[in-house]
């Protein structure tokens, strides 16, 4: 028969054992040839010209190599950004040889090394939600958005009533909602700022209705460290904070006392950026680090990209498109752009036909490793996200 030709995208150990494995290679050889299949490339910033120059020798002699700003040879450049380019296999060999070097790489090498592990796929994680259980990785979660607001972009004034709320929340539910999000406060542009005791006023009675009649975790929407601990002592099981535990600086210990999960979401005053995705990242960095110094689990950690926040249309649209980069944190991604204005100013539709639209983003944002999204429409994307599902892990991914 003619030869053919074909190509293999291999992300992970596991897939390359896989490829190895289906030609027939001998066992022997699987766990040896895999990590020389499977090539990442790292980007470093804020480099001094010693390190950078150091780094590039170490990767070429394994092998690799590393993309350094011209100057960085001569030293006329005081920092530079780097790209690492090698297999898994090289990135071994070079990591132990760069921590026994000086100049602060040792430490960057831990680091590095961490950062490759947590691009090694996606992994099975349990989320103890003060007593009621998540299991990320298995399957796509789809959280429920229930906004007790008079002024929220998509459903503003329709759940204002606790009844309502909670048949509402009931119904999500029953669609196949894994978490109810329930907020009092308006992120839309141009909201009204509300005071503490009437953003408890709007949540603190839906929420008391929500813990006995709904069976599964019920996150609660604020910033705020009083708002918090109220909602966490009426039953409250995770604490959904779109500024990432800087808005409030008593949040942080909230959260720990209660050891309640906690999704850290980037925001800021502007949006501009060097490099969006690479500061995004890093703010993060920097909220888990507040997380974990007050004494909260890294297990307890969810991280969110912030669509629609402190980023403009095309700023959203990287985000998107970039959205696996922040799999290099190697803690669980929410994903929240439904009904968002990138979709309106996309495709030019009003908020009540954005569903296909965040649909779109949904299923492309599983495939780049989201793992809890965020919606209005339940029912409809969790079809998509199951279909989602069966095509990046398989039809028995839920077995």
């Amino acid at each position: 028969m003619p030869i053919e030709i074909g190509v293999k995208y291999i992300d992970t150990i596991e897939q390359a054992r896989r490829e190895i494995q289906a030609v027939g290679s001998d066992p022997g050889g699987w766990s040896r040839m895999a990590p020389k299949a499977v090539h990442k490339v790292i980007k470093l910033s804020g480099m001094s010209p010693t390190q950078a120059n150091i780094i590039k020798q170490e990767l070429l002699a394994r092998g690799g190599d590393a993309a350094v700003a011209r100057g960085v040879i001569n030293h006329s450049v005081e920092t530079s950004d780097m790209l690492l380019m090698a297999t898994l296999n090289q990135y071994r060999v070079f990591i132990d040889k760069l921590k026994m070097q000086p100049f602060g790489l040792a430490k960057l090498a831990t680091r590095i090394e961490a950062a490759l592990a947590n691009l090694a796929g996606p992994r099975l994680r349990q989320l103890n939600c003060r007593g009621r259980e998540l299991e990320l990785g298995r399957r796509t979660l789809v959280m429920g958005i229930l906004n007790t607001t008079p002024d929220s972009f998509s459903d503003g004034g329709r759940y204002l009533d606790p009844a309502a709320a909670v048949e509402h929340a009931l119904q999500m539910v029953e669609d196949g909602a894994d978490i109810i999000d329930l907020g009092g406060i308006s992120t839309r542009p141009g909201h009204l700022e509300v005071s503490i005791e009437e953003e408890q006023r709007r949540i603190l009675p839906v929420l008391e209705k929500l813990v006995q009649r709904v069976n599964v975790p019920i996150s609660v929407d604020t910033w705020r460290a009083t708002v918090a601990r109220e909602a966490l002592e009426r039953g409250a099981h995770i604490i959904n904070d779109q500024w990432a535990l800087r808005a409030d600086q008593g949040l942080a210990q909230v959260v720990a006392e209660y050891q309640a999960p906690v999704m850290l979401m980037h925001n800021g005053q502007d949006t501009e950026y060097q490099d969006v995705m690479l500061e995004l990242t890093a703010f993060l960095r920097q909220s888990i680090e507040i997380a974990q110094q007050a004494g909260i689990s890294q297990e307890n950690i969810i991280i969110d990209p912030g669509i629609g926040f402190a980023k403009t249309y095309e700023q959203n649209l990287e985000v998107l498109r970039r959205l696996k980069e922040l799999t290099v944190l190697g803690y669980p991604i929410l994903l929240g752009t439904s009904r968002k204005s990138v979709i309106a100013k996309t495709l030019q539709l009003p908020v009540d036909q954005r569903l296909e639209g965040t649909g779109a983003t949904v299923a492309l944002g599983i495939a780049s490793g989201a793992d809890i999204v965020r919606v209005h429409d339940v029912k409809e994307i969790v079809r998509v996200a199951r279909m989602s599902d069966a095509i990046l892990r398989g039809p028995k991914h839920e077995e």
